[in-house]
């Protein structure tokens, strides 16, 4: 009888497993770049839907790097000596948890109710005897439909502090993200080739920033959908996606990211701890000295590490790793660029709403198509470019370097893409036509509407055949009107009869004026300028992030990532929304009302100081940069033959030194 053998399930090889996890990790870093970038997108709908200021926005979107500022240091300290893969794996189903939490808000809300409630045509010369709360001011002169109105909605506005889980969604969304980014990367450069590590780098950049493409389009398609789409009729939407009171179902994208996520965390729950080493084309025998790591590295994963044992030699770690000059002097510029940054991702797409007239679905879809995909091709060419030409640390920071600062000069010719704002009677123009009027509560009023009884609260614009809007019919002085829902317009409007020659028309329909013919060329230059310096600016990305790992010892990669990004988003991620949005606040001017009183989102804002103020704040952050990059750079060239960290223990076995050598070839 024949011997029985037993067979065996062919063995994964190192390739195999490596290529497995670089997989799983790009689905991971794609699910969460996805998320990130829809909440990017949803700004507008989420501060219409819940009456917010940008200031009050800025701080919602700032939640996420608080949840980050709770955790980050601790777990990429902690995680570099624990299981990398299942601690990712947890924080990707936390931020499934978050987003779902942010979407799971709109089912708690009432229906969307527009700020449109009032006729202005069915307005009363004298208002009879109601009782008025002393505390709601001016209600002399407004209509019975506009009391009644304001008290009903008074009642309901009760749901407008549900943004506080949206708040919470998204710092929850924070806090799962901590392990994934630090972990992540370092998990790939320990196990990877030391030179294709840029390359695997790059790939995994490029493939990450397939989520804001997606993250910007899925924003585009949600914001072209009503809110409360399935729930209302849309015939009796009175509104358009580019009027300033829309709200797209800014909802339904947070469920689908949060599926995403869900399904990216499961394949960490079965990666090894470890993987065996690459062997490195260059080197076919082993070096001694990396016998000696991997037998250091099989004994500690067969140790139980205490955390008391890990924490104590974490503020000598962290001493050691700010005692790096050239990492602290890159710590500085990466903060001042991520201020600029975060600024500009935050409030880009708004820019383009208010400063070209684009709606927020247009401005999105834009956004996805051409300057993310040129942040993409750019960054895979940067890594192509180090392996290519197997550039050096010095090479890799200057090649950072130049392409960073000729984007920042591209960037300076956006100030000359503007248009002008768009003539609105009362707030830039005068009832007759006359540019430069300086806002205030009276000039909203003229002779031809003084006596409509009309509340200067409303916002319910109508545009003339001249191109003045108004910012209602009552202000427009309409008598009649005719048409039903989006096709309503409103006849004998006195302010338009008064301003204008005889026999030319006095009806005005719904929807503010356009802006002028020539936006449209303006908005293109602005495009085309914004994606070739996305474009060059992201040539120098990965030769900027192999400089942070490379000038630092090679246990301290973990943390120096994970300090990077703690510092960082601390500094910039959490208070640039919200300067930026108290600085953007400071150009409104017309904000809306809530119904129970006090200050509501804006409706209409100031174009030309708008873009002063957003393009001149970012344009200075990112040019304060360039200080501690140049200091870096001349760093680097004095000690081109030697580490950049110092007080190596006696006896210690780096790898980068093995792979370095005196040139630090990356």
């Amino acid at each position: 009888m024949a011997p029985f053998h037993e067979t065996k399930a062919p063995r994964r090889t190192s390739s195999e497993m490596f290529n497995f996890h670089l997989f799983t990790l790009s689905f991971a870093y794609f699910s969460k770049a996805l998320t990130g970038t829809y909440m990017k997108s949803s700004i507008t709908q989420i501060e219409r839907r819940f009456d917010l200021s940008s200031t009050h926005i800025g701080l919602i979107d700032g939640s996420f790097e608080m949840g980050n500022l709770l955790f980050l240091a601790v777990v990429s300290h902690f995680g570099a000596k624990l299981h990398r893969p299942r601690l990712i794996a947890a924080g990707c189903f936390l931020m499934a948890v978050g987003a779902f939490l942010t979407g799971l808000t709109h089912f708690f809300m009432g229906r969307y109710s527009i700020a449109a409630c009032v006729d202005p045509l069915k307005t009363l010369d004298h208002v009879p005897e109601i009782q008025i709360e002393p505390s709601l001011e001016d209600n002399k002169g407004k209509s019975v439909e506009y009391i009644l109105c304001h008290y009903a909605a008074c009642v309901r506005d009760s749901g407008s502090s549900m943004w506080i889980y949206v708040f919470l969604g998204n710092a929850l969304r924070g806090i799962g993200e901590t392990p994934v980014t630090p972990l992540g990367i370092s998990y790939i450069d320990d196990f990877a080739k030391a030179e294709n590590s840029p390359f695997y780098i790059a790939c995994l950049q490029t493939i990450t920033l397939l989520g804001p493409m997606f993250g910007f389009l899925l924003g585009s398609y949600c914001a072209r959908l009503y809110v409360d789409i399935g729930y209302v009729d849309m015939e009796s939407v009175t509104i358009t996606p580019k009027d300033s009171r829309w709200v797209g179902a800014w909802w339904m994208g947070f469920l689908v990211s949060s599926g995403l996520l869900l399904i990216s965390s499961i394949p960490f729950w079965f990666l090894p701890r470890s993987m065996p080493k690459q062997e490195s084309e260059e080197n076919h025998e082993t070096p001694v000295c990396e016998i000696l790591n991997k037998t250091e590295d099989a004994q500690s994963n067969n140790q139980n590490f205490k955390l008391t044992e890990i924490a104590k030699g974490f503020l000598p770690s962290l001493r050691r790793l700010l005692g790096t000059p050239a990492y602290f002097l890159l710590l500085c510029g990466s903060i001042l660029k991520f201020n600029a940054f975060i600024g500009l991702l935050t409030f880009k797409a708004k820019y383009m709403e208010q400063q070209f007239g684009q709606s927020a679905s247009r401005a999105n879809f834009l956004i996805g198509v051409l300057n993310l995909p040129a942040v993409a091709i750019g960054i895979f060419l940067g890594g192509l470019l180090m392996k290519r030409y197997k550039l050096s640390v010095v090479s890799g920071a200057q090649l950072s370097f130049a392409t960073s600062f000729m984007s920042y000069l591209l960037m300076l010719l956006q100030f000359g893409t503007k248009c002008d704002n768009i003539p609105i009677a009362g707030l830039t123009v005068s009832y007759n036509g006359t540019k430069g009027v300086l806002y205030s509560r009276e000039m909203l009023f003229s002779e031809c509407n003084r006596d409509c009884l009309c509340s200067a609260e409303e916002w319910d614009p109508v545009c003339s055949d001249s191109g003045i809007t108004y910012i209602s019919p009552c202000m427009a002085g309409c008598l009649s009107s005719s048409g039903h829902g989006k096709n309503t317009v409103f006849h004998n409007c006195t302010c338009v009869s008064t301003s204008f020659p005889a026999g030319s028309s006095t009806s005005v329909r719904l929807g503010q004026c356009p802006h002028a013919k020539d936006c449209s060329r303006s908005f293109t230059s602005y495009m085309a300028i914004s994606v070739l310096s996305s474009f060059i600016n992201a040539l120098g990305a990965t030769p900027g992030y192999m400089v942070i790992i490379r000038c630092i010892t090679p246990e301290l990669k973990s943390l120096a990532l994970g300090i990077q990004t703690l510092v960082t988003r601390t500094l910039g991620g959490i208070p640039a929304p919200v300067y930026f949005g108290a600085l953007i606040d400071s150009t409104c001017l017309k904000w809306s009302m809530k119904s129970c009183g006090g200050r509501g989102a804006c409706r209409i804002y100031n174009s030309d100081m708008y873009r002063i103020i957003f393009l001149g704040l970012i344009t200075c952050i990112s040019g304060s940069s360039y200080f501690f990059l140049i200091a870096v750079i001349i760093l680097l060239r004095r000690h081109q033959t030697a580490p950049l960290w110092s007080h190596l223990p006696k006896g210690h076995c780096s790898k980068s030194l093995v792979v370095v050598k005196d040139t630090f070839s990356v």
